[in-house]
């Protein structure tokens, strides 16, 4: 029997068990993806700057999401396979470094678990089928754009353009919305936040939000549709007010300090990917 047939006639359970091991351990190289690409965008940018100031760019060793191998940050101390198995080897080694005893962030496991969970919560809601595995590489991406976003206010072109073409061609099928639907949702949802932007520096003479915001809602339109980008935007707002002004009163954050849009969107945008036509209707009778 095909590998395809086999999962599909899983049961609705087992198949998000599965789901949810196999985000663990996509989980774990999203946190290389998400310490390393903004690393990699630096270098690059210098090494742009040095050529166009006609400077030879410094030699610099090989730094991608495969190379150098994993190592302890504190003695250098490489990672092996055992250390690597998600969260169980964090906890087993009570999250220090089995070296040096440096401490391992938490969030490291955090990213693990949250990847899984979401990915089997996709996988019981879609199941098996051609809308349920595009929805995993979905949610991968946001997980990943998310903690980008969170740590650096950058959403990488490298991320959110693919993401947004990847939407395009899911949906040449319709796989969750008509193609024309598509088109219209990446370029309305482009322009939205490109007005907001504008609107807010012409009446501020402050940027309140990058482009790859607008980017990052494009691609959301592409993968869901013009019609999804309401509650997307709306559930996006909401989310960042209240999480904005909880840092503000708790955390004593200062009102100047950016707060990243990217994470916001993605919250909106996996619970628009699973359950949008129930929050249409919900809008729909407020």
């Amino acid at each position: 029997m095909p590998f395809a047939d086999a999962l599909a006639v899983l049961p609705a359970g087992t198949f998000a068990v599965l789901a949810g091991v196999l985000g663990l351990l996509v989980g774990s190289f999203l946190n290389v993806v998400i310490h390393r690409l903004p690393r990699m965008m630096q270098a690059q940018w210098v090494a742009q700057a040095a050529e166009i100031e006609g400077r030879e760019p410094e030699p610099q060793a090989p730094y991608n999401l495969i190379r150098p191998p994993s190592r302890c940050p504190g003695c250098a101390a490489p990672i092996g396979p055992l250390q690597n198995i998600p969260i169980v080897s964090w906890l087993a080694l009570r999250g220090r470094c089995a070296a040096c005893g440096i401490a391992i962030s938490p969030r490291y496991p955090l990213v693990e678990a949250l990847t899984g969970i979401l990915s089997a919560w996709v996988a019981a809601r879609l199941g098996w089928t051609p809308a349920g595995a595009g929805a995993l590489l979905l949610v991968w991406f946001l997980v990943a754009l998310a903690f980008i976003d969170a740590d650096t206010t950058l959403l990488p072109d490298s991320m959110t353009l693919p993401l947004l073409w990847i939407g395009l061609l899911l949906n040449l099928g319709g796989t969750y919305a008509p193609l024309a639907d598509a088109v219209i949702g990446a370029c309305a949802g482009y322009l939205v936040l490109w007005l907001v932007y504008w609107g807010f520096k012409l009446a501020t003479g402050r940027e309140g939000m990058g482009y790859g915001d607008f980017k990052l809602l494009g691609a959301l339109g592409a993968w869901l549709g013009w019609k999804m980008l309401l509650p997307i935007v709306l559930l996006s707002s909401v989310a960042g007010a209240v999480i904005g002004i909880a840092l503000i009163a708790l955390a004593r954050r200062g009102r100047q300090v950016p707060i990243p849009f990217g994470p916001y969107l993605a919250i909106a945008g996996f619970l628009t990917l699973l359950y949008g036509r129930d929050l249409l209707a919900l809008i729909g009778t407020v």
